[in-house]
């Protein structure tokens, strides 16, 4: 039997790497890592001598197939397999197969007995595996189908796993195949795709078998029955995955066109997206399509040139998009573009259009075909969040295009009115001017969507999924856009125009009575001042939460100075920003969390393995305390400018009181030797166990700041990303205010504050309720803290305490935002 040896700088990756291979099929093959260094042990590199150690393991009469990762792993093999060529007749192949999808593939393929040829071959074929399930074509070489074995048996089968034939239960077939004297080949009926051998674990999961395809097994050889009969048995075993589950619903297909307009006075439902009412004519966008000529211009030399020139010229227009919106809403929306730019170097668009321009396409076919076939992959995905990210694709795509084009047009409309379209590049909304796109009404896409998003950060009432009926609507056609129920009006009777329009104007008018009143102190009625802050996630924020009448910064993101790198900040680079910040504060006070890496804002600098649930993983302090040397360099920053401002910190994502004494004893290391006086101290509370735990803290923190987005979906085990479950998230919900009133209780005992900075704050009446549970601080996006303060400017805290003590009573959401609404500013 052929052996394997996977070669990594990293120790930890190789061994990973094995022991996926061994649980895929290879469990009867000997299989050898050759990670990292010798001296010292583990450290990241790769050994000579301990790759000739492991081939000599794994070696046999068969010979030793050998996988690595890059740079110096190739050279230390090569050296390996010619120490062992001087002293040993082993037949060593190197491959330049991918290093897990090979090694899997390869170990299914070598525990079946074949000769070293057809493992390299079958790892070096690998990576259709993961071409096919991501649905882009011609990614790797894939494995050659196989002809029917002659004379032999026939059973069809029903796959019944949710997720078909994919690495696993393939892997388990292959094993089973390998078990007996036959052949076996696999065609999917109900694709027509194959045969393939079932013997390649490559070749049957690009079959791309899905839960409920047909498949036909044809067997060959003395055990052909018997086989055959072993596969039937395995099927009905669901292959192995315990994952009996029926198949997700098929999306919705798109309600055909309507037969006309909608009638007059008719309303339209969809999603809301962004806030706020919008009255205005019906408008379209006009974007000129790229043009794409088929023709080269040039050698395949030249058109790949002629690429990298239009994604160059792409990367600064995403850089511009960027800076517009992060002065305008802030770097989180931003940071949305982030992804856009690296869109435009994703392999997964590069290599196939390369691919196709040295096969003679022109640049513009080569990188139009690649985006769609990227784009049709996400729109694949049951995930509804992730099939939105098509268009993220698509914008990028576009593009590029329009600059090897010649430049695209911006789009535009004639005149100002509410926007219709069928869906929205982010790029589109990015570059969309909110004086004259009064609101926005979108037949496609949903509130996750980037282009929703971005239309709340410029405070475009918005409304998505609306479906064909707004598409035929006529241009100039008067519509009224509901950002808060999602409804759109469609030529509405001018009795309800009018009463709409007042609502908006008095909406319009509250915005700017508190506006300017921003600076003022938000004092209540009885003369308690709250102090509301702003969430902050870069330097350049600071001058517009100031002008929205910011009291300091309640809450840092130091994220912006870790992501998109590939080596962390040093303290030195973290001190000069936050002194920028702390100065440019002038005074007031400044909170800086501590970083809030993991789960969706992944370092490239530390490496973290695959987590099933990653937001109920290591992330925040967790990931912190691990890497303790990363969060000293922080801490070193944070204490030097505390010296010289008024300058609180505070650490993530904390469960119990160990936690937090680990990271405030490395602090009061670090605040030791640097001789810096002491900083308050304190611990966002996003997990239940901490809110009902918070008189304990109480002895030990100096303050509490609640992130209702975190404690909000740990509470109602509902992710905040999904679209599904944005009802159970949306507003106060009364058991997440049980906990906050939890966490003041707590507080109040031994004289400490609490604060609050997720989205709740934000909103006027739940601010109010907060203020009546007994928060004191309130941070939140900049825009939102005038109308934030003008609603506690206008209430007696006695109020406030009562409907509060009211809303921990009631059912929902719905009804406490019901209750609390009496206490608002009339409009």
């Amino acid at each position: 039997m052929v052996g394997l040896v996977v070669v990594s700088h990293s120790a930890a990756l190789a061994a990973g790497v094995v022991e996926l291979a061994r649980q895929m099929g290879g469990g009867q093959v000997a299989i050898e890592a050759a990670g990292g260094m010798a001296e010292p042990e583990g450290a990241i590199g790769t050994d000579v001598e301990l790759v000739r150690a492991a081939i000599e393991r794994a070696g046999g009469p068969d010979g030793v197939l050998v996988l690595m990762d890059l740079g110096s792993a190739l050279m230390s093999a090569e050296m390996a397999a010619e120490m062992i060529g001087a002293v040993s007749d082993v037949p060593v192949r190197l491959s330049e197969a991918p290093l897990v999808e090979g090694a899997v593939a390869a170990a299914a393929r070598a525990g079946a007995g074949a000769p070293l040829d057809e493992v390299a071959e079958e790892a070096r074929a690998a990576l259709g595996m993961k071409s096919a399930q991501l649905g882009v074509e011609e990614e790797a070489p894939a494995a050659a189908s196989a002809p029917a074995p002659p004379g032999g048996a026939e059973r069809r089968l029903r796959v019944p796993n949710r997720l078909g034939l994919h690495a696993r239960p393939a892997a388990r077939f292959v094993e089973t195949v390998a078990r007996f004297d036959a052949d076996v080949t696999v065609t999917d009926e109900t694709t027509g795709r194959g045969p393939a051998d079932g013997r390649s674990l490559s070749a049957l999961v690009t079959l791309g078998v899905r839960q409920r395809h047909d498949i036909l097994l044809s067997a060959g050889g003395p055990q052909a029955e018997a086989v055959l009969a072993a596969l039937d048995e395995l099927a009905q075993a669901n292959f192995g995955d315990e994952d009996g589950a029926p198949p997700p619903p098929a999306a919705a297909e798109p309600a055909a066109p309507a037969a006309g307009p909608p009638a007059p006075g008719a309303v339209l439902q969809g999603a809301p997206a962004a806030s706020g009412i919008a009255i205005g004519p019906a408008r379209a966008l006009h974007v000129a399509p790229p043009e794409v000529d088929e023709t080269p211009a040039g050698d395949p030399a030249a058109e790949a040139a002629r690429l990298d020139a239009a994604r160059a010229a792409a990367h600064k227009d995403v850089q511009a998009a960027r800076e517009r919106i992060a002065q305008q809403a802030g770097a989180a929306e931003a940071g949305i573009f982030d992804a856009h730019a690296l869109l435009l170097d994703d392999a997964a668009l590069l290599e196939p259009a390369r691919r196709a321009i040295s096969g003679g396409a022109s640049a513009g076919a080569a990188w139009r075909d690649a985006g769609a076939a990227a784009a049709d992959a996400y729109r694949a995905l049951d995930d509804p969040y992730l099939r939105e990210r098509a268009a993220d694709v698509e914008d990028v795509v576009g593009r590029v295009l329009g600059h090897l084009g010649g430049g695209a047009a911006p789009p535009r409309i004639d005149a100002p009115g509410v926007l219709v379209v069928e869906d929205l590049a982010p790029g589109e909304a990015a570059a969309l001017d909110a004086a004259v796109v009064r609101g926005l009404a979108v037949a496609r896409g949903g509130a996750t969507s980037h282009a929703a998003i971005l239309a709340r950060a410029l405070g475009i009432p918005s409304v998505v999924g609306l479906g064909d009926g707004i598409l035929a609507v006529e241009e100039g056609t008067p519509l009224v856009v509901d950002g808060d129920s999602g409804t759109v009006e469609v030529d509405p009777p001018a009795d309800a125009l009018a009463e709409r329009e007042r609502a908006r104007q008095a909406a319009e008018a509250r915005r700017a009575r508190a506006l300017a009143r921003a600076r003022e102190p938000a004092r209540t009625r009885d003369g308690v001042t709250l102090e509301v802050a702003a969430n902050l996630g870069a330097a350049a924020e600071v001058r517009g939460a100031l002008e929205h009448g910011a009291d300091g910064v309640g809450l840092l993101r130091t994220e912006f100075l870790f992501l998109d790198r590939d080596e962390a900040p040093t303290a030195a680079e973290q001190e000069a920003v936050y002194e920028e910040i702390a100065a440019a504060l002038d005074g007031r006070p400044l909170i800086v969390r501590t970083l809030d890496a993991g789960a969706d804002k992944p370092l490239p600098f530390v490496p973290q393995p695959p987590e099933d649930n990653p937001f109920l993983g290591v992330r925040g302090l967790r990931l912190s305390l691990a890497n303790p040397d990363l969060l000293r360099d922080q801490l070193r920053a944070i204490v030097a400018v505390a010296a010289r401002h008024p300058v609180k910190v505070m650490f993530p994502m904390v469960t119990v009181p160990a936690e937090f004494r680990a990271a405030r004893a490395l602090l009061e290391e670090v605040r030791r030797e640097a001789g810096a006086p002491e900083l308050e101290v304190g611990v966002m509370v996003e997990v239940p166990a901490l809110a009902l735990q918070a008189e304990r803290f109480a002895r030990e923190v100096d303050f509490f700041s609640v992130g209702t987005n975190d404690l909000t979906q740990y509470t109602a085990a509902a992710e905040r990303g999904s679209q599904q479950l944005a009802a159970l998230l949306a507003g106060p919900l009364p058991p997440v205010l049980a906990l906050i009133a939890s966490v003041t209780a707590g507080a109040d005992a031994h004289g400490r504050w609490v604060g609050v900075c997720g989205e709740l704050a934000g909103d006027p009446g739940a601010a109010l309720l907060l203020a009546g549970l007994g928060v004191r601080e309130l941070s939140m996006a900049p825009a939102r803290i005038p109308e934030v303060k003008e609603a506690l400017r206008g209430i007696e805290l006695a109020q406030a305490r009562e409907v509060a003590r009211r809303a921990l009573e009631l059912e929902d959401a719905d009804a406490v935002r019901e209750a609390v609404a009496p206490l608002l500013p009339a409009t």
